[in-house]
């Protein structure tokens, strides 16, 4: 009996079976047991390649390579990291949103940050001071209004084709943001829908949902500091290739191994100083190298 195989995305993952989209229609699919002996299970975003049984089911026989994963949500091959923060109710946390996009530039995920609620503005300084610091970091900023409209079709557009998966503290505006994107996600504004795995009863898993424009969202949880570094933990020597504007300056330190913190002749200070990079972003790196310094080994490990 001849074998059919084809290729496909995973774009959901519960309780052991993954729903595998390929050209020919999706398919309801089981990893093969040698993935348990590798240590490696299948992720929502992976493209893999599934034998074919009967009907509509299959098994996952490969795992195409990763460009990147996370570990919450479970997805790999994200090609942006939407940082989704709002200009006002509630105020943005800086120390929180570098931790976002750090967490990207480690992971090698494109981060992009989505200032929201700017209809609550009076004045176009309050959000443009915000934006312009993080374009001056050398990230693609977006300012929108999921009330008025404003920005929305750009950010559309920028993600159309793509992977992404939203992050951003409660409140932030996620749901009224990819509402005003796509009407046909349905969510209700102040939680997560049903759709994409959070409802009240509902089981926690992974999903990657296709927007109208073209591109997959995947689901999206509120991150938190907390989850940050449990989830993805960042070395104190890796932490400065995670701050794109340091870049420029990193060999320019008088000694090796300079933290970039409190040293004498450090590069990194001195642009810091010259208003090259922003305060704010100096004072979350600090903050991230304390916090790595104090890792303990079996966290390390």
């Amino acid at each position: 009996m001849t074998q059919e195989y084809e290729e496909g995305l995973i774009v959901r993952a519960l309780g052991g079976f993954y729903e595998v989209k390929t050209p020919s229609g999706s398919y309801s699919c089981k990893a093969r047991g040698l993935f348990r002996k590798t240590g490696q299970s299948p992720l929502v975003g992976d493209r893999v390649r599934i034998q074919l049984i009967h009907g509509d089911e299959g098994y996952v026989e490969e795992i195409f390579e990763r460009k990147n994963s996370l570990v919450r949500p479970a997805v790999a091959n994200l090609d942006f990291l939407v940082m989704v923060v709002s200009i006002l109710s509630p105020p943005p946390n800086l120390l929180v949103l570098d931790k976002m996009i750090a967490l990207a530039e480690h992971q090698k995920i494109e981060p992009v940050v989505v200032i929201t609620k700017i209809d609550l503005c009076s004045e176009a300084a309050e959000y443009e001071e915000l934006a312009e610091l993080y374009r001056r970091a050398g990230l693609k900023v977006h300012i929108v209004s999921s009330k008025t409209g404003e920005g929305i079709k750009t950010l559309a557009g920028a993600l159309s084709g793509k992977l992404s998966s939203f992050c951003g503290n409660t409140g932030a505006g996620k749901s009224s943001l990819l509402n005003a994107m796509d009407p046909s996600l349905e969510l209700q504004t102040g939680e997560i829908s049903e759709k994409l795995g959070r409802g009240k009863h509902t089981t926690r898993h992974a999903e990657l949902y296709a927007l109208a424009g073209g591109g997959y969202i995947a689901d999206t949880p509120g991150f938190s500091a907390v989850e940050l570094s449990r989830y993805a933990l960042i070395y104190k020597q890796q932490l400065q290739d995670c701050f794109r504007e340091f870049a420029p300056y990193l060999s320019c330190c008088r000694y090796a191994g300079c933290s970039h913190t409190c040293e004498q002749g450090c590069a990194v200070l001195a642009a810091a100083a010259a208003g090259e990079i922003a305060e704010s972003r100096l004072m979350s790196y600090r903050t991230m190298y304390k916090d790595a310094r104090q890792l303990k080994e079996w966290e390390q490990r």
